[in-house]
């Protein structure tokens, strides 16, 4: 390990509670982690065990309720620690017994509540909860006003469920928080606290909450428990549903810097052992979570003011995964500790990786957010998009072989590279042929602009990992139906991915695929129009936007993004308000009819209109690139189609598929 690291690998203590390094698990949302009865399930004791054998300090687990009388979600859902305390005891019981064995210690984050941002239609009885009767997040409903009675219920309710946590063996108390817009939160900002009995008014009225919720865990557990507190010291709220975008001009209506500062300071006083440091609101969620749009090490600066003015230690996540600048934080001041939450997902190995000098085999996570807030979002489970292990880490273990076999790997993109890591893993002996000069795909193009280096990241530890394994990777290497004949193998993957669409106009010489001009074999020229407003068109612009370029979107459909957008609202939302941000114009419900001399003719609701432009970039989307399947699929005994050569996707389910397919040859 580089001398420069080891600040990462000094002891730290929360409270009486030490830890063996800087690293903690930063808190996920544990969807399909929880079993009926509020314990935690078989999927969930190996997600967090497998982090901790990964060398993480501290492992954070995601919210887990301590009341069922008013927020009406069905189960299984996140665990719930009163819901059946003997359940819950005898399951995280066996998770932080395991945890313990990896010396890692092991907080569980109680909440209480989402208040109004859980959509109403999520709730069994279709009823959602705030301080007061403002409107929730996603639907045009009113919250009901919490009662007296149930928030005093709701604080006993607290010193109960950390009783059973402590005796279920957790090291401490994570308190989910004045942080991100969850019911805490709403209670301890104004704008959507307007009560006026001794939990509205003043900030410390509005901090009461919080207050009194450390000091009953304290009372019930004992003074040298440790309770620490996820915490936003700025909101980046304009409006209700409403949220800034970095570097933008506006009047915050959440809780800003001075307020956060105050708040942090009472929080303390207050009892809390430690801040875990972010920023943003459910309002500007592009804040709370970063996608690639946001800069890496975004909430360094705002975890530096709360540790100047607090005595406790501070926890700062927020795209810290760069180890570099993780070590810099700590050397700084910046933050005592490093939180990583999706880069664990991404490879629970991060930790004993970095500290046994394996940098380059830290797969890297590109924060595209598919496989965990997506899916969260969508599916309620949480996932990965690179790693498809990742919360279920025992059902998609490798699966041994009996007798190893030769296998052809055609095409090194995404899928292609990940089929023949595993393959490779279990025992097999891929060889891999790919008719570019790197491995890749479409990472390469992908992530041309700066903001999606990632990928460039992903498509490099493929090509270290494929050279650790030793498998034979062969460039340059087109093959045809009879060169695979020609080849003494045992069985055929096909992942030949995917081909930009086009069409044509009356004149092409300015016309180009946004694959061209990502990859800098085109001159766009200054001013552009882009076909497509799906995800690559309007990243493809946002990118151009930020060279100096004056760029069009002309989309089809009535919205942006409405087609093969990301399935995460921070990503979508961001992206959506980052076009206009930028000065990007758009053409909405509009096609293209004609490009003729620097020329195009669009059909618009309004009627025809024409734009000037010096080049016009094709995002239509890609088609399949199967054609070598099909002269394959019976000659061949042992054949599969993977990756966007099986159906076009995103990244996540090139991956997943291919893990799947080579998993079980």
């Amino acid at each position: 390990m580089d001398s420069k690291y080891k600040v990462l690998f000094q002891p730290i203590s929360i409270g009486n509670c030490r830890i063996k390094n800087r690293f903690v698990m930063a808190p996920m949302g544990p969807m399909g982690l929880g079993d009926y009865e509020g314990g935690f399930n078989q999927r969930g004791i190996d997600y967090y065990t497998v982090r901790a054998k990964g060398g993480t300090g501290l492992l954070t687990t995601g919210v887990c309720f301590v009341d069922h009388s008013f927020e009406k979600m069905g189960m299984p859902s996140c665990p719930n620690v009163n819901y059946n305390p003997m359940q819950f005891v005898r399951t995280a019981r066996e998770m932080t017994e395991r945890v313990h064995a990896y010396d890692s210690k092991i907080f569980i984050q109680l909440t209480g509540g989402f208040g109004r941002v859980i959509p109403p239609s999520a709730m069994r009885n279709g009823i959602t909860v705030a301080p007061s009767a403002v409107q929730n997040r996603w639907e045009d409903v009113l919250c009901r006003e919490l009662t007296l009675e149930e928030i005093k219920n709701l604080v006993k309710s607290f010193g109960k469920a950390a009783v059973i946590c402590k005796n279920a063996g957790f090291d401490g108390i994570q308190i989910h928080a004045v942080h991100e817009g969850y019911l805490i939160d709403q209670f301890a900002i104004s704008l959507f606290n307007q009560r006026t009995d001794e939990y509205g008014g003043n900030l410390e009225n509005r901090l009461r909450l919080a207050k009194e919720i450390v000091q009953e865990i304290k009372a019930q557990c004992g003074s040298d428990y440790p309770v620490t507190l996820r915490f936003s010291p700025k909101s980046f709220i304009k409006g209700l549903r409403d949220g800034a975008l970095p570097g933008e001009d506006f009047e915050e209506k959440g809780r800003d810097l001075e307020e956060g500062m105050q708040a942090a300071k009472l929080l303390v006083e207050y009892g809390y052992d430690a801040l875990d440091v972010d920023v943003g609101s459910y309002d500007s969620w592009w804040w709370s979570h970063p996608p690639m749009y946001q800069e890496k090490g975004l909430y360094r600066p705002y975890a530096k003011m709360v540790r100047d003015v607090v005595d406790v230690p501070v926890i700062c996540a927020g795209r810290m995964d760069d180890p570099d600048m993780a070590a810099e934080a700590i050397e700084k001041g910046e933050t005592d500790m490093i939180g990583l939450g999706r880069p664990l997902l991404a490879d629970p190995e991060y930790v004993n990786k970095l500290r046994s000098g394996r940098m380059k085999s830290i797969r890297p996570c590109i924060s595209c957010h598919e496989g965990c807030m997506g899916r969260m979002q969508k599916y309620m489970l949480v996932n990965c998009a690179v790693n498809p292990q990742a919360g279920r880490e025992r059902a998609m273990a490798l699966t041994p072989i009996l007798e190893p076999k030769r296998v052809l790997i055609v095409g090194g993109g995404v899928s292609g590279c990940e089929a023949a890591r595993v393959l490779a893993l279990r025992g097999h002996k891929p060889v891999l042929f790919e008719k570019g000069g790197r491995l890749g795909g479409n990472l390469i193009p992908g992530g041309a602009p700066d903001f999606k280096n990632d990928d460039i990241a992903l498509a490099d530890w493929y090509e270290h990992t494929l050279d650790r394994l030793r498998v034979p990777v062969h460039f340059n290497a087109e093959l045809t139906k009879g060169d695979v004949l020609g080849r003494d193998v045992d069985a055929v993957i096909i992942a030949t991915g995917s081909v930009p669409k086009v069409f044509r106009f009356a004149d092409d010489s300015s016309v180009y695929t946004a694959q061209q001009v990502l990859l800098k074999q085109v001159d766009p020229g200054q001013k552009i129009v882009i076909i497509g407003g799906g995800l690559v068109g309007c990243e493809t612009a946002l990118w151009l936007s930020q060279l100096g370029k004056n760029v069009t979107i002309v989309e089809a459909q009535d919205q942006l993004l409405a087609l093969n957008g990301p399935i995460c609202d921070a990503n979508k939302e961001m992206l959506e308000r980052l076009i206009p941000f930028h000065g990007i114009q758009t053409e909405l419900n509009a096609t293209a009819s004609d490009y003729s001399g620097g020329v195009l003719s669009l059909d618009t609701p309004e009627g025809k209109k024409a734009i000037t432009c010096d080049s016009l970039i094709l995002s239509v989307g890609y088609a399949e690139n199967a054609d070598l399947y099909h002269e394959l699929e019976f000659e061949v005994p042992e054949i599969y189609l993977i990756g966007d050569a099986k159906k076009v996707a995103n990244i996540m389910y090139a991956i997943w598929d291919a893990y799947e397919v080579a998993n079980h040859i």
